[in-house]
């Protein structure tokens, strides 16, 4: 028994050891591919925030570039006994107000101020040694961010160059945009984006908490202006860079870091994407299959103790046989009794079960019977009619004519045995191969076939074969979908019998799915969803004709061909039977 225990226990600790390393690795795997998916979407979470940046950007960018060139700003560079600010102040307010830019500065090319937007602030005394403007007078674009000093504001220059007649730089307009402006659009927004410039600063972020925040010289993190290091960590997992941090409230514990060039604007964007949704996923993914081990494991526990117990149950059970030995041998005589009763009762339950059987294949014989009769019905009135026919034509002495019957006989035979070859591959759930049909031959000959009974009962059939532009095959066998006609327009006979109007429409409906129509002008469906089922009937009980397996025969032979058939009541009277057939495909056709 100790023996025992101490090997559960080794096998528990085992087994225990073996769940933790699987759901371990399934949650390094987990974990790794959430990352993945994370990246991507923080990846284009950081596109999408970086082309908005540079779209506003670019929006001002526009701006210097179309008023550089505005006439009255020409003249002010071209004239100076007319350069006041008074001249160019109100056409670079009125840009200013339209765009919401900070400032717009005009300036000659030695750095003298002819024109400012905002005159409530000093403008600056020159921009001759602004970065920016030294670009813009070597004819080129000039951009650079700084915190502007009038404004005490983070600011974005952008400054173009006005040429003169000579082609030579007259003058520059310089426009400033509030960069606080820009981050309003979308800050607090998506994850955790911010933008360092060349001297690895932050200048621009949608977590107003970061802006100014120095790159870490010695680690890839950031240190506040005060210079206090906030908690930071970095590390690698599935290939990606994690940070885990305390930078405040609103970014995330422990993030994934992205990085983006933007040479455009001369930064480099980064963004810290939440990872606590990836450990979650992870989480309960490695839960799940740990779950999935220790239901196992109790099984399994539940089985060896089983075993246990019925080995010692064996055991005690072997020893009880060997101390009862003679008091078994005196009751040999009531088990040979006893076994003499079982016997007889198992060779009386092997004769139920015989019975059982044969009243089976008696009920399987009666449906099979039921269901021939019904099938050979209509071909054996076909052959009744041509027999007659050709008796009368032999009176006759027209000879050709009773050859023609008989060979519609021959026909009718020939197609009788086809029809018994299949219902017996029906009933043994075996059908031929199906192929091409040409579905309007189909209809055509089940017309045919129906004929002499709708003569009989006065019964209008519409159907235009000739109507049909071109032959329609359809995926079946010929006999089996000619039957399922067959039986659709003598039901709607039968249906009709005591109606004053009676007619049968037949039509093809290509689109938007290949179906065939049958119309009766009858009573209509008193049950629609049981039309289908076997026995159901709503004919006369006792007659020939009112067995109801017509329809669901119709019903599984359709089935068989991929198709599908459904009942209901036509809106202005009658039954409508939609069969809906698998077309046979072009190239096939061919």
């Amino acid at each position: 028994m100790r023996t025992w225990i101490r090997h559960r226990a080794a096998i528990l600790i085992i087994f225990l050891l073996t769940v933790l390393a699987v759901a371990g690795g399934v949650w390094r795997y987990g974990y790794g591919q959430a990352l993945d998916q994370l990246a991507r979407r923080g990846e284009a979470d950081l596109a999408l925030g970086a082309d908005s940046l540079t779209a506003q950007l670019k929006r001002y960018q526009e701006l210097a570039v179309l008023m550089a060139e505005h006439p009255s700003l020409l003249a002010l560079s071209q004239n100076p006994a007319i350069a006041t600010a008074e001249r160019g102040h109100p056409l670079l307010l009125e840009a200013a107000d339209k765009t919401a830019a900070l400032d717009l500065i005009y300036a000659r090319a030695d750095g003298t101020i002819l024109a400012t937007a905002q005159q409530d602030v000093a403008p600056p005394t020159t921009l001759a040694q602004s970065p920016y403007f030294k670009r813009a007078l070597q004819g080129a674009l000039g951009a650079h961010h700084q915190v502007d000093p009038r404004f005490g504001r983070r600011a974005f220059y952008y400054a173009v160059p006005s040429f003169s007649a000579e082609g030579t730089v007259s003058a520059v307009l310089t426009v400033v945009l509030d960069v606080e402006d820009v981050e309003g659009n979308w800050r607090g927004d998506g994850p955790t984006v911010f933008f360092v410039d060349d001297l690895n600063e932050v200048f621009i972020s949608n977590r107003s908490e970061l802006v100014f925040w120095r790159r870490n010289p010695t680690a890839p993190g950031l240190l506040p202006p005060e210079g206090t290091a906030p908690a930071f960590r970095a590390y690698s997992r599935a290939g990606h860079e994690i940070w885990q941090l305390d930078w405040g409230p609103y970014i995330p514990a422990r993030g994934l870091h992205i990085v983006q060039d933007l040479p455009v604007i001369d930064m480099v964007a980064e963004a810290i994407v939440d990872v606590s949704l990836a450990r979650r996923i992870a989480g309960l993914q490695a839960g799940t299959i740990a779950a999935i081990f220790m239901i196992f494991g109790l099984i399994l526990l539940q089985v060896l103790e089983r075993r246990r117990v019925l080995t010692e149950a064996n055991a005690e059970l072997e020893n009880r046989v060997t101390q009862r030995t003679q008091a078994l041998s005196a009751t040999n005589e009531a088990l040979r009794r006893e076994i003499t009763e079982r016997e007889e009762a198992e060779a009386a339950l092997k004769k139920a079960q015989a019975d059982l059987v044969q009243a089976g294949k008696l009920s399987a014989l009666g449906q099979m019977s039921a269901g021939i009769s019904h099938e050979l019905n209509q071909p054996l009135m076909a052959i009744q009619t041509f027999a007659e026919n050709g008796t009368r034509f032999l009176e006759r002495d027209k000879a050709d004519k009773a050859g023609e019957n008989l060979s519609r006989i021959s026909q009718m035979a020939t197609r009788m045995a086809r029809i018994i070859k299949n219902l017996r591959a029906f009933a043994r759930n075996e059908n031929e191969p199906t192929g091409r049909v040409d579905l309007v031959s189909v209809i055509t000959q089940a017309v045919e076939l129906t004929e002499p009974r709708l003569l009989q009962d006065d019964i209008t059939l519409n159907w235009s074969p000739e109507a049909q532009k071109m032959p329609i095959f359809v995926r079946g066998g010929e006999v089996r979908l000619g039957q399922v006609f067959v039986n659709l327009i003598t039901n709607a006979a039968d249906a009709m019998i005591d109606q004053p109007a009676r007619q049968i429409d037949i039509s093809i409906q290509t689109a938007p799915r290949l179906c065939v129509l049958v119309r009766d002008t009858g009573p209509g469906i008193d049950a629609p969803d049981k039309i289908f089922d076997p026995f159901y009937t709503t004919k006369e009980v006792g007659t020939s004709e009112g067995m109801g397996l017509g329809l669901s025969i119709s019903y599984g032979l359709v089935q068989s061909f991929g198709g599908n058939i459904r009942g209901s009541n036509h809106p202005e009277g009658g039954a409508l039977f939609t069969v809906e057939l698998e077309s046979w495909p072009q190239e096939s056709a061919a």
